[in-house]
C-alpha cells in the first residue's frame, strides 16, 4: 500500500488522562548521616540513605548486612530446645531400619521441605516415605486419615514438615497409636502446642534469635544438616540441599534476614550449578539459564521458578514437584519440569479470568455491595473459581483498590459452602478480622496479612456486614489507596551502571530488605505504547536544568498499567532498577512502581531532601481533556512485503508442543500472543521466538500474526519449508480501546509518520481495522481499499485468527 499524506477533517481530543489512585510514603531522609555511612561502606549516598531506612544505624548492624559470613552464628543446637531429642529419635529411626514418615504439604515451602528431608534421609539410609494432604478435599496440613494410613503401613516416626503445630488432635491420635512425632514448622503458635515428641519451631526461639525468619525449609535443613554432622556424612549433601533451601525460602515470601540472607547469597551463586536434575530442567524451562553463571537474585525465584512449583500445588499433583527434585534422572526430570511449566500456564490462565472477572463484578456493580470506598473491605464470591488461585486474585485486586479483599468460591454440587482467601493492606490484620466473624465461620487461620477461612453460604451477606464493621473499625479513609513505600530521591543522571552494581551489595531483596524504591521529579514521557495488553511500555526523559528534554532517558515497564494509557507529559515517577537484555546489549531500565502528576521542577541537592506525600488524584479521577488539535497532515505506512513463493510451503495444524515436538527438524521459530517457553534440548536446531534472524525450517503459529500481510512479512524472512498453525486466540482490544490508541499515537508526533503494521502487530490487529478507525476519525485515507466499520473489522479480524491451517494453504 502506498504512502500518503491523510488529512484530518476535523478537529480531535485528546483521550482523557487519569493515573493510579496511590499513597507514597517517603521514608525521611538524613543527608549528613548518609554521606557518613556513604565514606564507610563506599556506597552511594543513595543507597546509604536505604541502609538508614532499614533499620541499620550503627556500623556493626551495617558491616553484618552487607558482610552476613562475618558474624558470628550460635550453634542451632543451642537455640533449638527440641534438636537433640530430634536427632536421636532419626538416629535410632535409621539405624535399626524403622521406617519413617514425612507429612508435607502443598506449597513451594512444604514441597521443598519435603523434597529435602527427602534427599537427606535417604541419603543418610533411612527407610522413608511421604504424604501430602489434598488441596481440594483435605486442605492444609496432617490429619488423621494421614497418621492412620501411617500406623497401617508399619511407620513408626512422624515428621511433619511446614505443618503441624496446630494439629493438636492427629498429632495425639499418632501418639495413641504408637507413632513417634517430631514437628517441624514455621508457622504461629497455637494456644496449646500439639503432645508430640519434639518440636522445631522458629517461633519458640528468643526474640531476636538470628534464626527466627526461618521457613519451613529452613527448619528442614537444619534438622538434615545436623543430622548429617551427628552422623559424620555430610560429604556431598550439605552444600546441595542449599538450593532446595534457597528455592523454598524465597517463594515462601520469608523475611530475608539473619540466617537466611547468610545462607541465601550462598545458596544464589551456587543454583547456576545446581547438580540437581530437576532444578536444572527447572531453570532450562523457565529461561533462567544464562552461559555467565551469574549467581541469581531472588526474583529468579521470585518470578520463574517459584511461580512453576508453586502452580502444581495449587491446581496440579504435588508429587510432580517431589519427583522433580528428587530424581537423578535427567529424563524424568525434564518431563516433570514440563508439566510444571504447563501448570504454571494454567494458572496464569485462571488467574487472568479470574481477576478480569472480579473487576468486572466490583466496577459494573450499582447497588454498593462490592463499592470498596464505602465498605473499606472488599468481599467477593462466585461460583467456578478456583481456589487454589484466588489467593493470588486477592493480591493483585489489592494492588488495584488498596482495601482488604476476602475472595472466595463456592464448593460442592449444592454450594452451600464457600472457601475463600484474604490479603490486606498495611493497617488491617486479616487474623483479627477473621476472629471477629468466628461465629460466621466453620474455619479459619492466617496471619496479619492473609488469611484462609470457609463458611456456609447462608452466612455470606453476614459475613460482608461484619467484615465492612470491623474494616469501620479500623481503616480511615486516608488507608484506602494501594500504598507506594520510597526510599529516596534520585535524578536520572544518577542512575549508572556503577549504581546499579552496588545494589548487589544489598541481595538478597525481598520481604524484610525490599528492593530500594527511587523517585525522580517532574520527568518528561517521550513515548508510550501497551504492551502485551495488558503493561504500558514508556520512555522517559530527565533534565534538571533546562526542562525540556535532552538529558538522561530511561524506558520504563510499567506491568498491568494498560488502563492508564497515556500518561500525562509531565508526571513524577517511583521505580526500581532493572537490567534489560537484547540481542547482547545489556541496558538499566524502569519497573515503574508509581506515577504521580508532576507539581514544578525541583531542584537537584547534593542528597534528595525530604519530600512529603502529595494527595493522589481521587480513584479514577479525570484530568480534563487537553486542547483540541489544529489541522494536520499525517504519513501512513503499511510496506508489502517482498514476493516470495508460498506454493511450497506445507501448513499442519497442531494442538501441543509436545505432540509436535518430535518432527521438528533444524531451525524453529515460535511466533505468538503469549506463546510459551520451550526447552531448546528437545530440539535439534536453533530455537527462535517472534522474530526470525535467520532461516528457520518450521515456524511454529501458537497465534497468527495480525493480517495476511504480516504474515507474508514473517514468512518472507523465515523461509520455511513447514508452517505449523495452533489458532490461539490473542486478547483484541475492544473499539474504544482502538481509538484512544491510536489518537494518542496521532498527537503524540504529528510530524512522524505512522506504521499501520508496527501499530498492528503492538495491538493485535491489522491494518485494515486501523485505517476503518482513522476513518471513524474522519480521516479519508483514499489511497487504502474500501473497509468496513470499525466493529465489523474486529468481528473480522476475529475470524481471522481462527483461519485453518487448511485455508491458509489454499492463500498460498
Amino acid at each position: 500500500m502506498p504512502s500518503q499524506p491523510v488529512i484530518l477533517e476535523s478537529k480531535l481530543p485528546l483521550p482523557q488522562i487519569h493515573l493510579p489512585n496511590q499513597r507514597w510514603q517517603i521514608h525521611p531522609q538524613d543527608p549528613e548521616q548518609a554521606l557518613r555511612v556513604a565514606q564507610t561502606t563506599q556506597l552511594s549516598p543513595l543507597l546509604a540513605q536505604v541502609l538508614l531506612n532499614r533499620g541499620l544505624a550503627t556500623s556493626e548492624a551495617i558491616q553484618f548486612f552487607l558482610e552476613p559470613e562475618s558474624q558470628d552464628l550460635p550453634v542451632p543446637l543451642e537455640e533449638f530446645p527440641d534438636l537433640a531429642a530430634s536427632l536421636e529419635l532419626l538416629e535410632t529411626a535409621i539405624r535399626q531400619g524403622d521406617p519413617i514418615a514425612i507429612c508435607g504439604d502443598y506449597d513451594a515451602d512444604g514441597m521443598t521441605s519435603t523434597a529435602l528431608l527427602l534427599r537427606a534421609l535417604k541419603a543418610l539410609g533411612a527407610k522413608v516415605e511421604y504424604a501430602i494432604p489434598s488441596r481440594m478435599h483435605e486442605g492444609y496440613g496432617i490429619n488423621e486419615r494421614i497418621v492412620e494410613d501411617f500406623a497401617a503401613e508399619g511407620v513408626k516416626l512422624v515428621l511433619t514438615v511446614d505443618n503441624g503445630i496446630a494439629a493438636y488432635d492427629p498429632i495425639a491420635k499418632a501418639r495413641e497409636l504408637g507413632l513417634a512425632v517430631i514437628v517441624t514448622d514455621h508457622h504461629d503458635l497455637p494456644p496449646q502446642l500439639p503432645p508430640a515428641n519434639a518440636i522445631l519451631n522458629p517461633k519458640l526461639l528468643s526474640e531476636g534469635s538470628l534464626y527466627s525468619g526461618l521457613a519451613g525449609v529452613g527448619v528442614a535443613y537444619i534438622l538434615a544438616v545436623a543430622l548429617a554432622q551427628q552422623m559424620g556424612q555430610t560429604q556431598q549433601l550439605v552444600t546441595p540441599l542449599l538450593e532446595l533451601f534457597t528455592l523454598g525460602t524465597i517463594a515462601d515470601l520469608a523475611p530475608l534476614i539473619g540466617v537466611n540472607r547468610r545462607w541465601l547469597q550462598r545458596g544464589l551463586k551456587r543454583l547456576p550449578y545446581s547438580e540437581f536434575a530437576g532444578v536444572k530442567a527447572l531453570i532450562e524451562v523457565s529461561g533462567s539459564s544464562s552461559s555467565s553463571k551469574q549467581a541469581f537474585k531472588p526474583e529468579t525465584i521470585g518470578f520463574r521458578l517459584g511461580p512453576r512449583i508453586n502452580a502444581v500445588g495449587r491446581i496440579g499433583d504435588p508429587q510432580t514437584v517431589i519427583e522433580l527434585l528428587t530424581t537423578d534422572d535427567t529424563a524424568i526430570a525434564r518431563t516433570r519440569a514440563a508439566e510444571c511449566e504447563l501448570a504454571n500456564q494454567q494458572r496464569q490462565q485462571m488467574c487472568r479470568e479470574i481477576e478480569q472477572a472480579a473487576i468486572a463484578l466490583v466496577e459494573q456493580n450499582t447497588d454498593g455491595t462490592l463499592d470498596p470506598l464505602i465498605h473499606r473491605v472488599l468481599v467477593v464470591v462466585e461460583p467456578d473459581w478456583h481456589h487454589g488461585v484466588i489467593g493470588i486474585v486477592a493480591s493483585r485486586l489489592v494492588e488495584r483498590y488498596g482495601v482488604p479483599v476476602f475472595i472466595g468460591t463456592y464448593e460442592g454440587e449444592t454450594q452451600t459452602s464457600i472457601r475463600g482467601s484474604a490479603r490486606s493492606i498495611p493497617e488491617f490484620d486479616v487474623f483479627e478480622a477473621l476472629h471477629f466473624c468466628g461465629d460466621l465461620l466453620d474455619r479459619f487461620g492466617g496471619h496479619r496479612a492473609a488469611g484462609g477461612f470457609t463458611l456456609a453460604s447462608e452466612n455470606l451477606e453476614k459475613l460482608r456486614s461484619r467484615l465492612g464493621e470491623f474494616a469501620h473499625q479500623h481503616l480511615k479513609p486516608e488507608h484506602l489507596k494501594p500504598l507506594v513505600n520510597v526510599d529516596v530521591q534520585a535524578q536520572f543522571a544518577d542512575i549508572t551502571p556503577e549504581l546499579y552494581e552496588q545494589i548487589d551489595r544489598l541481595q538478597p531483596c525481598g520481604i524484610g530488605n525490599p528492593e530500594p524504591v527511587f523517585w525522580s521529579a517532574n520527568v518528561k514521557v517521550l513515548d508510550q505504547r501497551i504492551v502485551g495488553q495488558n503493561h504500558l511500555k514508556v520512555t522517559l526523559s530527565q533534565d534538571i536544568q533546562t526542562q525540556e528534554g535532552g538529558g538522561t532517558a530511561f524506558t520504563a515497564i510499567a506491568w498491568r498499567w494498560a488502563e492508564y494509557f497515556p500518561l500525562p507529559e509531565r508526571v513524577d515517577v517511583a521505580y526500581r532498577l532493572r537490567e534489560n537484555t537484547w540481542n547482547g546489549q545489556t541496558a538499566l531500565e524502569l519497573e515503574l512502581a508509581g506515577a504521580r502528576l508532576a507539581e514544578r521542577p525541583r531542584a537537584k541537592s547534593p542528597l534528595p531532601q525530604t519530600a512529603e506525600p502529595k494527595a493522589a488524584p481521587s480513584e479514577r479521577a479525570r484530568v480534563g481533556r487537553s486542547p483540541l488539535l489544529p489541522k494536520i497532515e499525517l504519513e501512513l505506512k503499511c510496506p508489502e512485503p517482498p514476493a516470495i513463493d508460498l506454493s511450497a510451503i506445507r501448513w499442519h495444524s497442531f494442538n501441543t508442543l509436545e505432540e509436535i515436538a518430535p518432527q521438528l527438524v533444524g531451525n524453529v521459530l515460535l511466533y505468538g500472543y503469549q506463546r510459551p517457553y520451550v526447552s531448546a534440548q528437545i530440539l535439534t536446531g536453533e530455537l527462535t521466538y517472534d522474530r526470525p534472524r535467520s532461516r528457520c525450517a518450521t515456524v511454529l503459529l501458537w497465534t497468527l500474526p495480525p493480517s495476511w500481510t504480516h504474515l507474508r512479512w514473517l514468512l518472507a524472512i523465515a523461509k520455511p519449508d513447514i508452517v505449523c498453525v495452533r489458532n490461539d486466540l490473542p486478547k483484541l482490544p475492544d473499539a474504544k480501546t482502538v481509538r484512544s490508541q491510536l489518537s494518542f499515537e496521532i498527537v503524540k508526533n504529528p510530524d512522524a509518520p505512522i506504521n499501520l503494521l508496527d501499530l498492528g502487530q503492538q495491538w493485535w490487529v491489522s491494518p485494515s481495522t486501523l485505517v476503518a478507525t482513522l476513518r471513524e476519525m474522519k480521516y479519508p485515507c483514499p489511497s487504502f481499499a474500501a473497509t468496513a466499520s470499525l466493529e465489523q473489522e474486529l468481528e473480522r479480524l476475529q475470524r481471522w485468527y481462527n483461519c485453518s491451517a487448511q485455508r491458509l494453504a489454499a492463500l498460498s
